[in-house]
């Protein structure tokens, strides 16, 4: 299963990939145009989220993938996403192996874990769901992407509460929690607005 899902999206990405290089070799001003064309929806999709400006940033340097698609959109936030819990999850477990954290911040960090584990769960199911969706299954499939995207934005903001931001070790892994959870919040307003095309 998880073998046909990860073909199906490696076909869409090579479908985008060369769409981008006919464009390219057709015309040396079409590019540029296209390259605007996509940051200006990138842009103008993102002024629909909570975090605007983290949204265009973390996804403007996509623009050439996403282009003008809503649902490439969406699989480009969720990657990100992923991408950015993964790797703090990773920075937490070598944060919660060094010494002097003290007892409270271990506990938290453990719980912590579990919670980003959770969450980057489903997100990859998320994703997964998104390179499945089509006309026939769309309505319960949207249905089911939102409804755990909206677990993993729970998940993390129980993770950040677990810290109080007054310790050194405490302020980062907050700040990065919170950072992940600002992402997953745009990544969920991305796919409303998505579903909102189709409803």
């Amino acid at each position: 299963m998880e073998g046909s899902i990860s073909k199906q999206f490696l076909r869409l990405f090579l479908i985008v990939l060369i769409i981008n290089k006919v464009i390219s070799s057709s015309s040396a001003t079409r590019p540029i145009a296209a390259s605007k064309t996509s940051t200006d929806f990138i842009k103008t999709s993102c002024s629909s989220t909570t975090y605007p400006t983290l949204c265009f940033s973390s996804l403007a340097s996509q623009a050439s993938l996403i282009q003008t698609s809503p649902k490439l959109l969406v699989h480009a936030a969720l990657n990100v996403t992923l991408s950015t819990a993964k790797t703090t999850s990773a920075m937490m477990v070598q944060l919660s192996k060094s010494s002097g954290m003290k007892t409270r911040e271990v506990g938290a960090m453990q719980d912590c874990l579990e919670e980003l584990s959770d969450s980057v769960d489903e997100l990859r199911k998320s994703i997964a769901e998104m390179c499945q969706i089509n006309s026939s299954n769309y309505k319960l499939t949207i249905s089911d992407i939102q409804t755990w995207v909206s677990a993993a934005l729970t998940d993390e903001t129980t993770c950040s509460d677990g810290f109080d931001g007054k310790t050194k070790n405490g302020k980062v892994v907050r700040e990065r929690i919170l950072n992940i959870s600002h992402l997953t919040s745009n990544a969920l307003a991305l796919i409303n607005r998505y579903a909102s095309l189709h409803a």
